[in-house]
């Protein structure tokens, strides 16, 4: 047994991934080298009835629990820690900020196959690379053979050879066309002598040209390279920033340094994967939740070990160890998908600079709407803006036109006007979008003769109507049903659709535009893997007419050809009870309208609306994003809402509609007892959606104007909470820094 010299037995003190605030002690298992065991390594312990993967906090010498009642570490997983000493300074600084337990912190930081206590081995994988002959072959011999075509020309494109993961990442289907390829000896399995050679150039194609504000932003990071600032990147859409990010990249590899570049979205990964795969002849990861577990064992690895000097990865990519860490990229880092809204709720932004201060390098964050955050932290002097006001080549800014829609005809939400614009864009060749950010046929099912509503039954929100699918679908539990005929109430009335789905408006537009090739881009139409890739390469080979879709259109996409994009119902996000609702509809507005004219066509935003002289609408048109974001911060700061105060919102849910509340006023008598400063407890209220999924919600908000005051009260607060007998008859959880209220 591992015994110290005073002759007492070693505690292992340990994190284990439960939602408990506390640590547990373990007696250190027999025969171990003391000088290997150090803070982060994964160990096997037993707990309950089973067996649990826990990390090691640290090694003491004494317990509270009596040693005789200890169990035994069982099994030492890593010889040595996975996570550097600063990775581990992150973990405890996000659970102690975020004040979530320290077990499901460091469980979030690795991938699921380590969490599950597999091996920290990079699997060897086959690699395929092209033939002589296969580097000679034209393409387009194997016409007829599509699926056989486009593999040739990824690889023709990646002259040092691909993996089975990077072929995974561009398309699930590859393997019979690549067997195919074989057969035709213009491909062949890659000797693993004939991988990158580091010697070669990291740069495969030369960059382009820059205009002077772009040089400005790429000399600004360059020279910060090697310490610690913050740069915020506001350029507009279509302004260069990837272009900017590569330049920057291109230095930081120079340096032999990594690079981990976040993205809020999956779909944005495959578009700016494939240019960096262009611009870059080193190795490149990816990181997001559509590849298998293996596949993101494999890139957290490479770049743990140092293989890879790129990740490109979504929000849970985040805390990827880098060895030899020289910036940190995130782009669109205005959008709320950064923020983890389930478990250990954390802002991947927040996040990555208190990453990037502790690693000592720059962190660019970019966007064409910056959030009202970043904003403040300009004004505050923590970040240096950077500004990119005019599109990149050629490209010149949309013009935004309002549609009143009041008392005109309209066919299924589209106007006889916006017809006409669409007709006349596509007698010109040129392509057009539609937005609805709203999926399904239509969002209520509505009797004519009695007013009966389709209801879900376990949430208080209307079922959606499913069209195709002959479904009647909960949108906020996934309840479903047959789609009905006949009114349950009054079993006479007629049964009629109300509102707006994508699938709706795509049944018009076949009828209106009977020629034209239509497509859908929404969660219902892109579910088949593949298929979202599929649709983009149509889109931008110029096969399709109209391009309709939700908010996976709003951002990150290159559409040359469409000059005109039109917002079918930007009223709907005028109203609401959030107060961060403005800020997501005018950064919606600007994104979506970002996909006009961003080539050398001039592009034209129309909104349809019934409010023609709202402020939000009016500011945005005629003095642009930034004019709306100065308003917005000055009713902020008139209201002492964030980010000129601190949130942190308590959510409480239950079978029974009394329990939330009974616990909530416990809560809110313990804050009173402890609140020393003058943090307000504003509630408890129910949820704006006081029923989902059978559950009673409610919640209680705490506002600060001092954030440590906030955080002194949350410390005190929430190992008492766990205390309260009412706490186990409910499931509660605690966002700090919440981005919306629900």
């Amino acid at each position: 047994m591992a015994k110290l010299q005073s002759g007492k037995e070693l505690i292992f003190r340990v994190a284990i991934p439960i939602p408990i605030h506390r640590l547990f002690d373990y007696l250190a298992p027999d025969n171990i080298e003391l000088a290997n065991i150090k803070p982060g390594i994964r160990l096997e312990v037993p707990f309950g009835k089973g067996k649990k993967v826990a990390f090691l906090v640290e090694c003491v010498q004494h317990s509270d629990v009596d040693t005789g009642k200890l169990k035994r570490v069982e099994r030492i997983l890593d010889e040595t820690p996975l996570l550097s000493a600063k990775d581990l300074r992150l973990l405890h600084w996000a659970s102690r900020y975020y004040h979530h337990p320290l077990g499901e912190v460091f469980s979030a930081a690795f991938p699921v196959a380590l969490r599950q206590g597999k091996s920290a081995v990079v699997q060897v994988e086959k690699r395929y690379a092209l033939t002589e002959s296969g580097k000679l072959i034209d393409s387009e011999q194997l016409k007829r053979s599509p699926k056989q075509k486009s593999v040739l020309e990824k690889f023709q494109h990646n002259e040092n050879g691909l993996s089975e993961t990077e072929l995974s990442v561009w398309n699930q289907n590859w393997r019979s066309s690549v067997k195919q390829l074989i057969d035709k000896q213009l491909l062949e399995i890659a000797r693993p002598d004939s991988r990158v050679n580091r010697t070669l150039s990291l740069i495969k194609n030369d960059a382009l040209q820059c205009n002077s504000q772009q040089q400005a932003a790429i000399d600004a990071v360059c020279d910060c390279l090697g310490r610690f600032g913050v740069f915020l990147l506001e350029g507009v859409t279509g302004s260069g920033k990837t272009e900017v990010y590569m330049q920057i990249i291109r230095s930081v590899l120079e340096r032999g340094q990594q690079v981990l570049v976040l993205l809020p979205e999956i779909t944005l990964t495959p578009q700016l994967e494939e240019r960096f795969r262009q611009r870059f002849s080193i190795n490149i990861v990816v990181s997001h939740s559509k590849l298998t577990d293996r596949q993101r064992q494999t890139a957290w690895l490479k770049m743990q070990q140092g293989e890879c000097s790129i990740l490109l990865g979504t929000r849970s990519a985040l805390f990827t160890p880098l060895k030899n860490p020289g910036l940190i990229i995130l782009d669109e880092e205005h959008d709320a998908s950064f923020k983890q809204q389930e478990g250990f709720r954390f802002s991947a932004r927040d996040i990555a600079v208190v990453r990037g201060k502790m690693l000592n390098i720059p962190v660019l964050l970019g966007s064409a709407t910056p959030s009202l955050e970043s904003l403040h932290n300009v004004d505050q002097q923590r970040y240096r803006l950077l500004h990119l006001p005019e599109r990149a080549g050629n490209a010149i800014e949309p013009v935004l036109q309002l549609f009143d829609i009041r008392n005109k005809r309209m066919q299924e939400g589209i106007s006889e006007s916006l017809i006409a614009e669409i007709k006349r864009t596509l007698a010109r060749n040129e392509q057009v979008l539609l937005f609805l950010n709203r999926r399904g046929f239509a969002p209520t099912l509505i009797c004519h003769g009695c007013g009966w509503v389709a209801r879900c039954r376990r949430c208080d929100a209307n079922l959606v109507i499913h069209h195709d699918e002959g479904l009647l679908r909960c949108h906020h539990c996934g309840q479903e049903q047959r789609l009905i005929n006949q009114c349950p109430s009054c079993k006479t009335g007629e049964l009629t659709p109300l509102g707006l789905g994508t699938e709706r408006v795509e049944k018009v537009l076949a009828e209106l535009f009977a020629d034209k090739t239509i497509v859908r881009l929404d969660r219902d139409s892109t579910q088949r893997k593949g298929s979202l890739e599929s649709y983009l390469q149509q889109i931008n080979q110029g096969e399709v007419d109209i391009i309709l879709g939700t908010q996976m259109l709003a951002k990150g996409h290159h559409f040359p050809n469409v000059t005109l994009v039109a917002i079918l119902d930007v009223d709907s996000g005028l109203f609401s009870i959030d107060f961060h609702a403005a800020e997501k509809l005018a950064q919606m507005i600007v994104q979506v309208s970002g996909r006009a004219g961003r080539a050398e066509k001039p592009g034209k935003v129309i909104m349809q609306t019934r409010q023609p002289e709202h402020p939000l609408l009016t500011t945005l048109i005629r003095s642009g994003y930034k004019s709306f974001a100065r308003t917005a911060l000055a009713e902020r700061k008139e209201a002492s809402l964030p980010p000129y105060s601190y949130q942190a919102l308590l959510r409480v849910q239950a079978v029974d509609v009394q329990m939330p509340q009974i616990f909530l006023h416990a809560v809110v008598d313990l804050a009173k007892k402890f609140n020393k400063g003058h943090t307000q407890i504003l509630g408890p209220v129910a949820a704006p959606m006081a029923r989902r999924a059978g559950l009673y919600r409610y919640q209680l908000l705490f506002q600060s104007a001092k954030r440590p005051e906030l955080h002194a009260l949350l410390d005190v607060l929430m190992p008492e909470i766990e205390k309260l007998k009412q706490a186990k008859k409910v499931r509660w959880s605690l966002d700090v820094d919440p981005v919306d209220l629900y």
